[in-house]
């Protein structure tokens, strides 16, 4: 069972063993290749502002089932409950364990059917792995409280059966909610998204939640081997790929992600550390080590006979019968670094499905229109709406590393990080190195799949053929906060021009 965050992840942050344990036990089911379990999931009521935990949300074979876990012992004395730790002491509970998983399940189902999805069947059941049978009292049906000898992957999942088995029938004229719906709704308000750095303020956490065209890719790539996830720079397309890594690592799979710029190592390298994933750039592939997935990042840079084959050679049952996704962005960053080839992109295109993701996560509103109205690029609709304005600035000389040095210790000086500012020359294909002022400068090559908060953007294209207008995009797509557009006279001339040329096509 897909386990939503990775159980990596909910060892490291669960508070309660018992909660581990149920992890573990539910990542080894495996009766129902479309099951989910979501961990630790927070859900407002809009009818009644009542906050309401649920310890795990499973969605198992068309029915939601909401699971309390209460670990040590769990007793009912004088029309009380209470919670008795490992040393004996007992702790007053507000109500009993069934109670509270029915309270999030009345949650949940006001949540979604407030936001249309239709009637759904919904069970709660409570798991109390250290004791050896439910407690006696009335109020439930023994189906629906597991204790320690259920207490294996098997015993969860028979048990599972038999609750989805006897569940309740949708009454007679209520719309149905449709399982694919269902299922992209919970990845859609319960996934987080991990994020490279701490951020401030509501852009930041707009960008951390989840995207409904995330949770559409992470419930496509759980059920289908090979994928093609299309989407422009800032949809999330290596946030996606992350989570993606994680879950098949977790279902015991050799997993390897590989990418073209040896920059992206620095991306991908906090959010796998530990758990068995081979991270290779592509010039340094071994010749032939097959793995049960393999992801591959910015593949719009490795679209070439040559790169698929060395691809091919290292899944398992090959490109045609193996398991891969590779995310690109072939219509906005295929003439920057690498080679693409259109023919090659359609006969990969052929062996795989397609997904888009549709919007985006990572530039504010403000950048996405400037994005879209200039170079008239898709990278998806602007989810982030906070943010300031882009900033356009005059040169005084001729718009180059000066001119950048010197705004951007402007921009420390009113409050942000100097680690945080990157300068990019859309001329240059050059690795990072260090300004004057000591920030980093670097190049559309070795900024792409990257992203800083502040960018400076210098040393604007000559001309907009695919190559300029390519490394224009990329610099321009890097920033999560503030952007800023240095131009000379003739940038400004040559911009708007681009934008003349923008508004005659359409």
């Amino acid at each position: 069972m897909i386990l939503v965050p990775a159980l990596a992840d909910i060892e490291r942050r669960a508070t309660s063993n018992a909660e581990r344990t149920v992890a573990r036990l539910l990542r080894d089911v495996v009766g129902d290749p479309d099951a989910a379990a979501f961990h630790s999931v927070d859900l407002r009521s809009h009818a009644y502002k009542q906050l309401a935990e649920a310890d795990f949300i499973v969605l198992w074979k068309g029915v939601i089932v909401v699971i309390e876990v209460k670990g040590g012992g769990v007793r009912k004395h004088d029309g009380v409950w209470y919670s008795v730790d490992r040393r004996g002491d007992w702790h007053k509970l507000a109500g009993s364990p069934m109670e509270q998983a029915r309270s999030a399940a009345y949650a949940l189902r006001d949540i979604l059917q407030e936001e249309g999805v239709g009637w759904f069947a919904h069970e709660a059941i409570v798991i109390t792995p250290d004791i050896e049978s439910p407690p006696n009292a009335v109020g439930w049906r023994p189906t629906h409280w597991l204790a320690r000898d259920e207490m294996t992957s098997a015993g969860v999942e028979a048990a599972l059966d038999r609750i989805v088995d006897n569940t309740r029938t949708a009454p007679n004229g209520q719309k149905r909610a449709r399982m694919d719906d269902l299922r992209k709704r919970l990845f859609g308000e319960f996934t987080r998204m991990p994020v490279i750095d701490a951020q401030r303020g509501a852009v930041i956490e707009e960008q951390a939640r989840a995207t409904a065209g995330q949770a559409r890719v992470l419930a496509a790539l759980a059920r289908n081997p090979r994928v093609l996830v299309y989407g422009g720079a800032g949809t999330g397309k290596s946030l996606v790929l992350v989570e993606a890594a994680k879950q098949e690592a977790d279902r015991g799979k050799s997993v390897l992600i590989t990418f073209r710029s040896p920059a992206l190592t620095r991306f991908f390298a906090p959010h796998v550390e530990g758990r068995g994933i081979d991270l290779i750039p592509f010039e340094e592939l071994p010749d032939a080590k097959p793995y049960d997935v393999v992801l591959v990042d910015e593949a719009q840079d490795m679209m070439t006979a040559d790169a698929m084959d060395r691809i091919d050679a290292l899944i398992d049952g090959g490109r045609g019968l193996g398991r891969w996704r590779m995310f690109l962005d072939p219509n906005n960053q295929a003439h920057v670094d690498g080679g693409y080839d259109k023919d090659v992109a359609e006969l990969i295109a052929d062996e795989a499905i397609t997904v888009d993701l549709d919007l985006n996560v990572r530039n504010t509103q403000a950048i996405v229109h400037v994005v879209q109205e200039y170079l008239g690029a898709d990278v998806g609709d602007p989810g982030i709406v906070h943010g300031e304005k882009v900033q356009w600035h005059n040169a005084t000389n001729d718009a180059g590393i000066a001119e950048a040095d010197l705004l951007a210790q402007q921009i420390v000086a009113d409050g942000a990080n100097r680690a945080d500012i990157w300068l990019i020359s859309t001329t240059s294909n050059q690795p990072p190195l260090t300004s004057p002022g000591g920030f980093v400068v670097t190049s559309p090559k070795y900024a792409k799949g990257l992203e800083a908060e502040h960018v400076i953007v210098f040393d604007l294209p000559g001309t907009y053929g695919e190559v300029g207008t390519a490394a224009f995009y990329v610099a321009v797509t890097r920033a999560r906060v503030s952007l800023h557009i240095i131009t000379s006279k003739d940038d400004k001339r040559r911009i708007q021009q681009l934008l003349k040329n923008r508004m005659m096509a359409k």
